[in-house]
């Protein structure tokens, strides 16, 4: 089971911005084959959720983005992860449970919208995202917006 926590850009250390940068792309840029820049200047004023193991490896991330960053009316939940190592055990929906109840405590009241990879439908209406629209590519990847 690994240790959360959540921080605002400014209390990250060094290396943990390093390991977040270096997950994302391991993950976003690398296994799923995408290029796109993922310094896209809103990291700044980001929330960022940090699952870390027992030796302090992030091996789970979420970014949460305040109303008015990525959408104009809508806090939202971003850049989802879990390493490879720790896939199918779990930590998903923890790192989502998290990632909720931490939206909820910096912004209360206020709905939450995400660009959902099509394949995780399912996962993301289990915690109560509901589609919105038609499906969209986004970096090549089939996507929807998802609305809770």
């Amino acid at each position: 089971m690994l240790h959360y926590s959540c921080r605002a850009f400014h209390e990250l250390t060094l290396d943990e911005l390093y390991d977040i940068m270096t997950i994302r792309q391991a993950i976003f840029a690398v296994e799923q084959d995408c290029a796109y820049l993922d310094a896209d200047g809103k990291d700044q004023t980001a929330w960022h959720v940090l699952g870390k193991d027992a030796d302090g490896s992030l091996l789970a991330y979420a970014r949460l983005l305040p109303k008015g960053v990525a959408y104009e009316a809508y806090a939202s939940i971003g850049r989802v992860l879990n390493a490879k190592s720790i896939r199918g055990k779990g930590e998903g929906q923890h790192l989502m449970t998290v990632s909720l109840q931490q939206t909820e405590l910096l912004w209360p009241g206020v709905k939450v919208k995400i660009s959902a990879q099509l394949y995780l439908l399912k996962f993301y209406e289990s915690f109560g995202f509901v589609p919105q629209g038609e499906t969209y590519l986004e970096d090549g990847i089939p996507h929807i917006a998802m609305l809770r």
